[in-house]
């Protein structure tokens, strides 16, 4: 069992940043692919990021050269940094982990807010 919590979320204007961070119980193995996903009211859960275990990063267009995931050193902390963002990326941003045997973790989410 891994827990994540997400957090940095919250309400800004368009063209502001948010910093999400997503901090897990273990440390992010090799085998492990880490990815943020949003949903908004009425629309499907959407993946946004991914990095694994190995760094390799991957994004959804609507987000390529605004956003950027990271992780820390001590490998068990996520970032998303969203620089730019509109107000179409509001949303709720949720951590996922998906381990070398396929099994996935969620956080609980966090609310991102973008106002015009």
């Amino acid at each position: 069992q891994v827990q994540l919590v997400e957090s940095g979320g919250g309400l800004v204007q368009a063209g502001g940043s948010l910093r999400l961070s997503c901090a897990a119980s273990r440390s992010i193995f090799s085998g492990d692919v880490v990815a943020w996903y949003r949903q908004a009211p009425g629309n499907q859960r959407e993946l946004v990021a991914t990095i694994t275990g190995g760094r390799s990063t991957s994004y959804t267009d609507s987000v390529k050269g605004r956003f950027t995931i990271s992780r820390d050193g001590a490998k068990n902390t996520v970032f998303l940094q969203m620089n730019s963002l509109k107000p179409e990326d509001t949303a709720v941003y949720s951590c996922n982990i998906r381990d070398y045997l396929g099994r996935q973790y969620w956080g609980q989410g966090t609310q991102v807010t973008v106002s015009t």
